[in-house]
């Protein structure tokens, strides 16, 4: 089988570029624009992003399921059953992103119960198209091609561009927030900043989404006729759902997968607010530290190619997690008052933002990576994989957000109040990585994409005699090309 061609890989690595920017913008400024700006009442805020979290881990096992279904509509027939489901995702997300983050339209002076329903509603919308995009996206690598270099070659460019979109965000935020670096804190004044640096990502992110569409082709398995004169798709390795749920392996990488995306996310939600109230830096910081966290995990990233070949995944995934706790515990007890805290805020938050970028990011990548080897050739039902891993994700973020937000203290009451959000990042950020080492230790023993289902055994045998399957999975294999 010929490789892919360079305009595919970019075209492909493009896909996702408009959900990863938005997603920047919602996990990092989401929680500080309700706070800071709209004033809204702290558990509202914590609501609006619990009911995203709940709608898109919904919306990835219902996209999962049906994303992995025979082609029965004429859409998916023609053009793709993934890039069917990424396009319907696309409009969902362009349509309903921009209200997030604009004042209530013709309503900025209900009750707060009311915009709460408002902002929920296009959050929910946001976050189904966003879940359509996600799993379409991360399931049409291995319906581009079977070769495990180019499906890892593709993991890599995805998340190359991950990276790049995140660090693309916090740069326009510098150029807006940098005119106002006299300013030390957020208000109203600022819905304006934050509305145009909206635009600016969703307008970027559309243009790539319609590249991709251009220049990434699905290959659309062709329909037989059977003895009934009815049309039915070719027989597609997949393994059914219920022979999932008899897989350790399955809930073991899952539990990794949740703990890797609990460490990421809530550093990134709870830094701006930690930066803002706890160190009270110029507002510039909120975007200056968020780009070093996502600079240092892009360099990271290529340095785990050689850790990976010589240690394996679960080693490589240990460190990251070590990593990770180390920036936990530097954070708690790096900054205070006095002497120490003042070398924190002009140097050592720097050293903060590394640890957290370099941790997230060997931990984000490792458990994307054990997530493919775990699906190995059962490409048919890598949606679904991709949607149940997804949807532990979303519901375990948007709770622990959810919680952190109803015991926000009175931040003006007290002096020690504003250390809660310094104790968020140590305890949630430390419990996280915590959680995927000890999910890692309990994998040691278990061989990732090996099926331990009779059945499954079978297939996977006969795929090998038949050539179906080139080789079986090795945890040394690259993460980056």
């Amino acid at each position: 089988m010929e490789g892919l061609t360079v305009t595919v890989k970019i075209g492909f690595g493009l896909g996702h570029v408009l959900n990863d920017l938005c997603a920047s913008m919602w996990f990092t400024y989401l929680l500080i624009f309700y706070h800071k700006v709209l004033y809204f009442n702290n558990s509202y805020a914590g609501v609006i992003l619990l009911v995203g979290q709940l709608a898109d881990g919904l919306s990835t096992t219902f996209v999962g399921f049906l994303s992995d279904r025979p082609d029965d509509n004429w859409l998916c027939r023609k053009y793709g059953r993934r890039k069917s489901w990424h396009l319907v995702g696309t409009f969902c997300v362009v349509g309903s992103f921009p209200f997030i983050f604009l004042p209530c339209l013709n309503c900025g002076e209900s009750d707060e119960w009311a915009q709460l329903i408002y902002y929920s509603a296009f959050a929910v919308i946001f976050q189904f198209g966003w879940a359509s995009c996600q799993i379409s996206h991360l399931a049409l690598i291995p319906a581009l091609t079977s070769c495990q270099n180019e499906r890892t070659g593709l993991t890599a460019i995805r998340y190359s561009m991950t990276v790049a979109s995140n660090i693309f965000v916090y740069i326009i935020a510098i150029a807006f927030f940098g005119v106002q670096s006299n300013q030390g804190e957020l208000s109203s004044k600022d819905e304006g900043t934050f509305r145009d640096i909206m635009l600016i990502c969703v307008g970027v992110g559309s243009v790539c989404s319609l590249l991709f569409h251009l220049l990434v082709k699905e290959e659309v398995q062709p329909q037989v006729a059977n003895d009934s004169s009815q049309l039915v798709e070719p027989k597609s390795n997949a393994i059914p759902a219920r022979h999932w749920f008899r897989e350790p392996t399955f809930y073991i990488v899952a539990v990794i997968y949740m703990s890797t995306r609990l460490f990421v996310n809530l550093s990134q939600a709870y830094m701006p607010l930690y930066i803002q109230e706890s160190l009270q830096l110029e507002t510039v910081y909120i975007a200056i530290i968020p780009l070093v966290m996502f600079s240092a995990g892009f360099v990271t990233s290529f340095l785990m190619k050689f850790i990976n070949r010589k240690a394996g995944r679960k080693a490589t995934y240990l460190l990251g997690a070590a990593i990770g706790l180390a920036a936990a515990i530097w954070v708690f007890y790096g900054a205070g008052d006095g002497v120490p805290g003042l070398f924190f805020r002009k140097y050592g938050i720097f050293c903060a933002a590394v640890l957290f970028g370099a941790g997230g990011s060997t931990v984000l990548v490792t458990s994307l990576s054990l997530t493919a080897e775990l699906i190995g050739e059962n490409c048919g039902s890598a949606a679904f994989v991709y949607g149940a891993m997804s949807f532990t994700d979303k519901v375990s973020n948007g709770l622990a957000v959810m919680v952190i937000q109803r015991y926000i203290p009175c931040l003006k009451c007290c002096v020690a109040c504003k250390w809660y959000f310094r104790d968020v990042l140590f305890y949630a950020s430390a419990a996280a990585a915590t959680l995927g080492a000890a999910a890692t230790l309990t994998l040691i023993p278990f061989k990732v994409g090996q099926r331990r289902t009779r059945a499954v055994q079978v297939q996977e045998v006969e795929d090998i005699h038949s050539g179906r399957s080139e080789r079986e999975p090795d945890e040394r294999t690259p993460l980056i090309s």
